[in-house]
C-alpha cells in the first residue's frame, strides 16, 4: 500500500530572515494562535518571544531565563486559557509560562519529574482543558494538567530508549475518538515516537494504571522516531498522522474509523539526510517538512490519487 510522491511545478514562497540575537543553535520556533508572537528557543539556554507586526517587522519583546540547560521545544496553549507558554529543557524541567500584563512573564509552574532530558511538549486539544503531554530520554511519557490553581501529573513508560516526540489527536468528534466503554470521557489519544523506531498510539482510560494504555505500536522507520504530527480533522473518516526519522523517510500513517489497523505510505523517501521535524496545516491538507539539508519542503496529497503526495515548494535558506 506504499505509494511513491511526485513533485509538482514549485511556487514561490516569501521568506522573512531576522537576527534572533540568540548565542547557540536555535532547536525551536513556534507561532501562536493569531500568528502575531513567535517563541524561540535555543541552546543558549534562553526564550524568546518575537512581535510580528506585517511580513518584515519582528521586534524581540521578551527573554525568558529559567531554564539550566538547551531548551528543545515550546509550546503556545490555546489562547482561551490565557497567554501560556511551555517550555523543556535538556535540564529535565519543564516549566510552564503566563504573561500576567504586556510582556511580563512569571513561571507559574515547574516540572522536574524526568530522570533525563525533556525532548518534547505539546498541548492538548482545548476541549481537554490545559493539559500538557511531555516526552523524555528516560522512556516516559508524563501529561501535566491543570486543575483549578494547582496542577498534577500523570506519569507512564512510554518507549525503553527514550521518547523523542509527542502529539495529541484532534478532538474532532469522529468515531474513532469515541469510546462507549469508558462513561462521561471524550476520548483523549496521544501519539508517541521513540529512539526504538517505532510509534505507540496511547488512549486515556482511568480504569488502568497511570490512566494511560497503549492501543497499537507502529513499525516503518528503521531508526530513531524524530517527530510525529497528529493531522487536524476535517470531518473525515479515517485519522492521518505523519512521522519522521533519523533514516531519512517521511511516512503517512491512516487508520479508518472501522478498523483498528494503521497502514501507511511513503511520502519522501530516504535520501540520505535525517527529517527532523513535520507540522500540519490548520486544515490538514498540507505538510510541512524540515530536513537536514535545511530544506523546508511542503506537500498535499493528490485529489486523483488518494496516498500520493505531491511537493508543492522546496525552501532552502
Amino acid at each position: 500500500n506504499q505509494r511513491r510522491s511526485k513533485q509538482s511545478t514549485q511556487m514561490s514562497t516569501p521568506v522573512t530572515s531576522f537576527n534572533s540575537r540568540h548565542r547557540d543553535t536555535i532547536h525551536d520556533a513556534q507561532m501562536d494562535y493569531y500568528g502575531k508572537r513567535l517563541a524561540t528557543c535555543s541552546s543558549d539556554a534562553t526564550i524568546k518571544i518575537f512581535e510580528i507586526d506585517g511580513e518584515n517587522a519582528v521586534q524581540v519583546s521578551t527573554d525568558l531565563k529559567g531554564h539550566d540547560g538547551p531548551v528543545w521545544q515550546v509550546a503556545w496553549a490555546h489562547p482561551s486559557f490565557g497567554n501560556i507558554l511551555a517550555s523543556c529543557s535538556y535540564d529535565r524541567k519543564v516549566i510552564i509560562w503566563r504573561e500576567t500584563n504586556n510582556n511580563i512573564w512569571e513561571i507559574i509552574f515547574t516540572y522536574s519529574g524526568h530522570q533525563l532530558s525533556v525532548n518534547s511538549i505539546a498541548w492538548a486539544p482545548q476541549e481537554f482543558g490545559l493539559s500538557l503531554a511531555c516526552g523524555s530520554t528516560d522512556g516516559t511519557v508524563s501529561v501535566l494538567t491543570q486543575n483549578d490553581s494547582s496542577w498534577s501529573a500523570v506519569h507512564f513508560q512510554a518507549h525503553k530508549i527514550g521518547v523523542n516526540a509527542v502529539s495529541w489527536a484532534p478532538a474532532a468528534a469522529i468515531s474513532g475518538l469515541v469510546d462507549d466503554s469508558i462513561p462521561g470521557a471524550a476520548n483523549q489519544k496521544l501519539a508517541t515516537g521513540g529512539c526504538d523506531n517505532s510509534i505507540s498510539i496511547w488512549e486515556y482510560n482511568p480504569n488502568v494504571e497511570n490512566n494511560w494504555e497503549e492501543l497499537s505500536k507502529l513499525q516503518g522507520h528503521s531508526d530513531w522516531v524524530r517527530d510525529i504530527a497528529w493531522s487536524p480533522n476535517i470531518g473525515l473518516p479515517y485519522s492521518t498522522m505523519a512521522s519522521c526519522s533519523q533514516d531519512g523517510l517521511v511516512l503517512i500513517w491512516t487508520q479508518d474509523e472501522s478498523s483498528p489497523n494503521w497502514s501507511y505510505n511513503v511520502l519522501k523517501e530516504a535520501d540520505g539526510e535525517v527529517v527532523w521535524r513535520l507540522s500540519w496545516s490548520l486544515t490538514g491538507n498540507i505538510l510541512a517538512v524540515s530536513s537536514g539539508d535545511n530544506h523546508v519542503t511542503l506537500w498535499k496529497e493528490s485529489l486523483e490519487n488518494k496516498g500520493e503526495w505531491i511537493q508543492l515548494s522546496d525552501l532552502q535558506e
